[in-house]
């Protein structure tokens, strides 16, 4: 589990390693540390509505005759089945099966769009790129382009006032004159949706839903990730997981009937041959974001000399300390305790995830 200063993919894995993994991963900035939201903001989501434009995210389009099979036959789910009523999850990986990066992938017009932390995007794109060889397709970084939006709780009827009529199910996306609404999956029972749609106009639009729902940080929007479950892959931990051990199988981002794309061979292995022991669970730790990363090693109260996990995703939590998304042994939750950083560092207080994991053989 030791991160590598730098990957042979040419994404740093940690945001230090980035001016030294050559010129694909120093372009991409390592993302900030955003302030704890103020208890106004959390409370805005759960009792009433919200909205957060979401500044951590970047946008890659891709157009051309061929874009869907070529994203098809790169990606961990069927980019050439998609169709213009769902979004779905899917991965990218290394040869060897480790993630470098995790999208949202969604069709808007002739183009299939991806959604990708930012700071993890340009490599990524530059990577894909490398790929395209006589493919009609081409890979364009919308994000200047575009505004993200999320939006959390009783937030269906402002929306009403922007787009004719809503989605329902989970990815379940709609198109309209103020661009794409996706879906996404509830958390703490409270509905989310992503709003992409071009710049000028979503900013132009905002102001309206100010009467009815609080702007509150994007921070916020990182929180309800992790409380949902959904594992992003970040600069700090690009090459060190296969997709099910951050749950992506049981997250329907992995399609396992669809035909072959880098480190496919070791994605299917693993489910197949029931090798997979390890898994990301949702836990919580005291401390703040600037002492509590993604990428920083847990270990265990029963051996201490090695890491039994790592962070995949840390939010700021409404009643104190950070909430995480971590991988681990799943031999770690069957008793001791884990701790960050160090055998005698915090402990990790572990909670309950919105879905049911597949019992591992």
């Amino acid at each position: 589990m030791t991160t590598p200063l730098a990957t042979a993919s040419g994404i740093a894995s940690s945001p230090a390693a980035a001016a030294a993994s050559g010129p694909a991963a120093a372009t991409a900035a390592a993302l900030p540390v955003l302030p704890r939201p103020s208890a106004d903001e959390f409370d805005a989501v759960l009792q009433h509505g919200a909205y957060m434009p979401l500044t951590q995210f970047g946008v890659i389009d891709a157009t051309g005759d061929d874009a869907a099979s070529f994203l098809h036959s790169q990606l961990t789910n069927d980019t050439q089945h998609l169709d213009a009523a769902n979004a779905r999850l899917a991965g990218y990986c290394s040869a060897k099966g480790r993630l470098l990066a995790s999208f949202l992938t969604w069709r808007s017009g002739d183009t299939i769009r991806l959604l990708v932390s930012k700071d993890v995007q340009a490599a990524v794109q530059k990577r894909l790129s490398m790929f395209i060889l006589r493919a009609k397709a081409r890979l364009v970084d919308a994000s200047d382009e575009l505004a993200v939006v999320g939006l959390a709780g009783d937030v269906r009827r402002p929306l009403s006032a922007v787009f004719d009529a809503l989605p329902d199910g989970v990815h379940v996306q709609v198109d309209g004159a103020a661009g794409t609404l996706i879906h996404v999956p509830d958390a703490l029972e409270r509905l989310r949706y992503l709003w992409i749609g071009p710049k000028a106009q979503v900013e132009a639009l905002l102001p309206s839903l100010d009467a009815k729902l609080k702007r509150v940080s994007p921070a916020v929007w990182d929180w309800l990730d992790i409380r949902a479950g959904e594992p992003r892959i970040t600069q700090p931990v690009v090459e060190q997981f296969v997709p099910q051990m951050v749950n992506f199988d049981v997250l329907g981002a992995v399609n396992f009937r669809k035909g072959c794309y880098p480190g496919q061979e070791v994605v299917a292995r693993s489910q197949y041959r029931g090798t997979i022991k390890r898994r990301t669970s949702l836990a919580n730790v005291a401390g703040e974001l600037q002492t509590v990363r993604p990428g920083m090693e847990l270990f265990h109260s029963d051996d201490p000399g090695q890491p039994c996990g790592m962070i995949v995703n840390a939010a700021s939590a409404p009643h104190g300390g950070v909430d995480l998304l971590v991988e681990l042994k799943l031999a770690a939750l069957e008793g001791g305790s884990v701790h960050l950083g160090a055998a005698d560092g915090p402990t990790l207080q572990f909670l309950a995830l919105p879905y049911g994991l597949p019992t591992e053989g």
